[in-house]
């Protein structure tokens, strides 16, 4: 497990230094492109319908990340970036400062809370914050932070208070390979060690983490 940690924390620090770049999106710029969003992600960034991320408070980095990742899905045929049927269609009519701008608005705003079920709060816990060694299964924690608030410095995003579908989806996602925009492959290969219902224990657990 020293190993994992020690491996996590060197990787953390290149990321961090790779992505030590100024961000410079407009969220009043933002919050006037971001109508066309709302009907999915809500007026607010919080998303009403689950399987819809919600965007409110997540870094701008990441966002703006996504965007770019989404756009070069459709663009490449979805050979590179992430590819989704509905939103790298959105993101064609996007330019680059737009994406930067609707990033940097949807930081501003507060994600709201969400619960975590009493059922998965204990083997939630231990899977989130200690991992499992013997799967080779590294703590959430170590990139996510304790709260799950992430780090925009690193890319490393929000997970706490997502909708628990989103999450799981995400996860299953990672697992299969349908989506692999991830940092150096990190969640592909730690996905494809968890079973179903470990993806359900941490999708719920996420929803109300503090």
């Amino acid at each position: 497990m020293k190993k994992i940690a020690l491996t996590l924390t060197m990787l953390f620090g290149a990321l961090a230094a790779n992505n030590a770049t100024a961000f410079d999106g407009d969220a009043t710029a933002g919050k006037a492109k971001s109508a066309v969003c709302a009907a999915c992600h809500g007026a607010d960034g919080n998303a009403p319908v689950n399987i819809y991320p919600k965007l409110a408070g997540q870094s701008a980095e990441y966002l703006y990340k996504q965007l770019k990742d989404l756009k070069l899905g459709m663009t490449s045929g979805g050979s590179e970036g992430r590819m989704d049927p509905v939103m790298s269609g959105m993101t064609m009519a996007l330019s680059d400062q737009d994406m930067k701008d609707l990033s940097a608005y949807y930081a501003t705003l507060n994600m709201s809370e969400g619960t975590t079920p009493e059922d998965v709060i204990e083997a939630g816990t231990k899977l989130y914050k200690a991992g499992d060694a013997e799967r080779g299964i590294p703590a959430c924690s170590a990139c996510h932070g304790p709260r799950g608030n992430g780090t925009s410095l690193a890319g490393f995003p929000k997970i706490s208070f997502q909708h628990p579908e989103y999450i799981k989806a995400q996860l299953e996602k990672f697992r299969s390979g349908a989506r692999n925009n991830d940092q150096n492959g990190m969640m592909v290969d730690i996905s494809k060690k968890l079973t179903d219902k470990d993806i359900e224990i941490l999708s719920k657990y996420l929803g109300g983490l503090h």
